[in-house]
């Protein structure tokens, strides 16, 4: 049995911009969950200092309740956040009006309730810095709201600490300060992590093109070096086919053996781009499939390059492909691997239930013929949500000994 390595993937967060940003889809519910928890704590907070002012039970359970419609009503300005635009903090201020009536009945019901005013101008300064600002402001916002909130809460100080009973009046005051300020950092790492995904799919773009652009120029410096010396070989045959045929036959015979150079060249040129060792299509594969947002990992046998690479390279190629088209865009695992005589060639992915079926269309017939043609197999199974396809072809140098 060959000894293997493995090639270890890690989920990237990232089909087309929506499967580049699919990995970053936790990340932003991480934020968003994170957000309106402190919040409810900030809420939560709230009620028990209404329990230490010795407030009525009505009071204490419209603090309560309206704090949570004050928290359920963010999570519109937080969803605008996610694909905000630079048209100004109004740009959607249709949507921001639910919102802020919320924040301003609930932050006079309870600056009314506790007799304080800093804890009825938090709802309020949470809505302002969760407006669409352009960047560079928003610091500037939570600056401006963190000093005025700061500043309220000393002037409230002295009603609280003559209601001493047994509230914690420094923890009361700095969780409501420093609220808007912790919101601001959670959505600047939610900033950071976007930009993030944003550069890592600009480069995967960039290194496709790059290689688009070699290609191109290898087609052209051939191409045009061939095509150059073949119009030259037929207009030297035009103007010495009716003085001497004999030198014009000649011309022509040298343009149709620079046509087949020229025809070799391409293949042989094909053949470079297509001959790459098995083992670094599959670690290609595994870098494109974690572009595209996908968790990847491969296993591979240390003596793959040894594999026949024109039966294997193209099917590497059409699964990765079919991988991007239909899979779910999970996850995904490859193998290649020797059994015995033959070599196996493994691909599985989570399927996509709303996309079409994996297993339908031309790809995987060419996969089976081009198995076939070298005495191979192909088989294609579903286990689990998980979509198998399992290639194996001999082993042509076990053949040759």
């Amino acid at each position: 049995m060959s000894s293997q390595r493995p090639i270890l993937g890690a989920p990237i967060a990232t089909r087309g911009d929506r499967r580049l940003t699919r990995g970053i889809t936790v990340a932003w519910w991480y934020t968003v969950v994170g957000v309106m928890f402190f919040e409810f704590m900030l809420v939560f907070v709230w009620v028990s200092a209404a329990l230490a002012l010795g407030l009525g039970v009505g009071a204490i359970v419209t603090i309560g309740a309206g704090g949570l419609l004050w928290v359920a009503a963010t999570y519109p300005l937080l969803q605008d956040y996610r694909h905000r635009s630079h048209d100004g903090p109004m740009a959607s201020w249709r949507r921001a009006l639910g919102p802020f009536l919320v924040a301003a009945v609930y932050g006079v019901v309870v600056g009314a309730l506790s007799g304080t005013w800093f804890m009825g101008a938090l709802p309020l300064a949470q809505f302002v810095l969760l407006l669409n600002w352009p960047p560079g402001m928003r610091v500037r916002v939570v600056a401006i709201a963190t000093v005025a909130l700061g500043g309220v809460w000393i002037l409230d100080m002295r009603v609280l600490l003559e209601a001493d009973r047994g509230l914690n009046v420094w923890f009361l005051g700095l969780y409501s300060v420093l609220l808007p300020a912790v919101t601001v950092l959670s959505l600047w790492w939610w900033d950071v992590l976007f930009l993030l995904d944003r550069a890592r799919a600009s480069d995967a773009r960039l290194a496709a093109t790059q290689e688009r652009l070699r290609v191109a120029t290898d087609v052209h410096d051939l191409q045009g070096h061939h095509l150059q010396v073949i119009a030259l070989q037929l207009e030297l045959a035009d103007r010495l086919i009716e003085r001497d045929p004999t030198e014009a036959a000649a011309h022509l015979r040298a343009a149709r053996a620079s046509v087949d150079e020229a025809r070799q060249g391409t293949r042989d040129l094909a053949l470079r781009f297509r001959s790459v060792p098995l083992g670094d299509e599959i670690a290609n594969a595994v870098d494109l499939l974690r572009a595209a947002g996908t968790s990847a990992e491969a296993v591979v046998a240390v003596d793959a390059d040894d594999a026949p690479g024109d039966v294997l390279g193209p099917v590497i190629r059409e699964t990765t492909t079919n991988v991007l088209r239909h899979g779910g865009g999970r996850r995904a695992s490859l193998s290649l691997t020797r059994t015995g005589t033959a070599w196996r060639y493994e691909i599985s992915n989570d399927a996509d239930a709303a996309g079409p079926a994996v297993g339908d269309g031309s790809g995987l017939d060419g996969i089976r013929r081009r198995a076939q043609d070298a005495g191979g197999t192909l088989e294609v199974r579903r286990e689990r949500q998980m979509f198998v396809v399992v290639v194996e072809v001999p082993d042509l140098a076990e053949g040759v000994r």
